[in-house]
């Protein structure tokens, strides 16, 4: 059994946060082994002026860390799991995710900004197509802009004069210690999260038995079980990471709830529905509910985001 294992991760104060989280909860049950962490830049971190939409579901954020994992310069790779593409890299899985964060999107708001619940007519900021084209569902009058960076880049950007406000996942702020900037709190009803949202991920070498051993103890059952749902659904709907999807799976008493949305980008043509499936046999329901919305016409609205 190897004391020492080398942790991968994004060098950004949220993915630090992170794997200190995860190291934590390693140690707690390994005090044998010394985890090491090795931050590592990503195309993500580096390409800052960037357009996300045409490079995130190539691995923008991920692909460096993966490379490294594959040549076993680091044991254990840590991601947001939404960050990873649904389609496996042969040798790699995810071996393990934490319980799931706060899932939702929450909005901040510049504190010039008096929120009276309806954001018509002022400026909001987002890098994702997902919450771009639910919010201009909901409020069709909004102004919407492009924004990148880590969380603190985005909050003075906005401070400055760039927009009235920003969307941000709730669970970054909740971990950053930022969660008294959060004006408001999106629910299911109004915007439903991109799969795997607020939820950290570790991934190892398939070929590695006893690191996937460590790295399960770790697991939680239950959140692993809905997130790979939410991320059947979008592999079905061969949606990718920007594309403006939404899935969000929740086990209730002994069923899992899935709900899913397929939007276009301005927001004005949308599919909702939900699905409801037994905790022991849910693991067709992401497949079965993204099947139905291509039939009710999810087909459609994503071949005219593609084109």
């Amino acid at each position: 059994m190897t004391n020492k294992i080398i942790i991968g991760t994004r060098d950004s104060k949220l993915a630090l946060t992170q794997t200190q989280k995860v190291t934590q909860k390693l140690n707690s049950l390994h005090p044998h082994i010394q985890f090491e962490v090795l931050n590592i830049k990503t195309k993500g971190d580096i390409l800052q002026d960037h357009p996300i939409e045409s490079s995130i579901d190539k691995g923008f954020f991920v692909k460096e860390i993966q490379e490294m994992l594959l040549k076993k310069k680091i044991d254990i790779a840590i991601h947001s799991l939404k960050d990873l593409p649904v389609d496996p890299i042969p040798g790699l899985e995810i071996s393990a995710v934490l319980e799931r964060d706060d899932p939702r999107d929450a909005l901040v708001l510049n504190p010039k900004i008096q929120f009276n619940n309806d954001l018509n007519n002022i400026t909001i900021s987002t890098s994702s197509n997902r919450r771009k084209s639910q919010l201009l569902k909901l409020y069709p009058e909004i102004k919407m802009k492009t924004i990148r960076g880590n969380v603190d880049t985005r909050i003075d950007k906005m401070e400055k004069g760039y927009c009235d406000g920003i969307i941000i996942s709730a669970a970054a702020l909740i971990r950053l210690g930022l969660q008294d900037r959060i004006t408001y709190l999106f629910d299911s009803e109004e915007m439903i999260c991109a799969p795997g949202q607020g939820t950290i991920a570790l991934e190892s070498r398939e070929e590695d038995k006893g690191i996937k051993k460590i790295v399960n103890s770790i697991n939680h059952k239950k959140t692993s079980i809905c997130v790979e749902i939410e991320r059947s659904f979008l592999k079905k709907l061969e949606g990718g990471c920007t594309a403006p999807i939404g899935a969000y799976a929740k086990v209730v008493e002994d069923k899992v709830l899935l709900k899913g949305i397929i939007s276009s980008l301005n927001g004005k043509k949308y599919i909702t529905n939900q699905a409801l499936s037994e905790y022991t046999n849910s693991n067709k329901l992401g497949i079965e509910l993204a099947k139905k919305m291509l039939l009710d016409g999810g087909d459609e609205i994503l071949s005219e985001v593609r084109g």
